[in-house]
């Protein structure tokens, strides 16, 4: 039963549930936080922008394909496509 679960997305999921923040910057009027998370020992790249409109918090969630041997390098590449995220899409992005 458990190999069903892992073939049809209900197991090994922990990981995406309990992303913790490495990192945050300002950017443009966002918040972006860098939120890697461990899959198949390795870091996927991940994160969260966040931006206060009209006293609502709005926020966007993105997973990129890619994965990294350090943590380090996830959360430095995370900021990076948060970024360019904002700069390619502005207040669309939670659209």
């Amino acid at each position: 039963m458990s190999f069903l679960k892992r073939l049809f997305g209900g197991g090994g999921s922990e990981a995406k549930s309990t992303s913790k923040t490495t990192a945050s910057v300002e950017h443009k009027g966002f918040n972006i936080e860098a939120q890697p998370f461990v899959e198949g020992g390795q870091y996927q790249v991940a994160g969260l922008i966040t931006k206060t409109v009209d006293g609502e918090v709005k926020s966007h969630r993105f997973v990129r394909a890619d994965r990294c041997a350090s943590a380090d390098d996830a959360t430095q590449i995370a900021l990076a496509k948060g970024r360019q995220i904002v700069d390619q899409n502005g207040d669309r992005v939670f659209c």
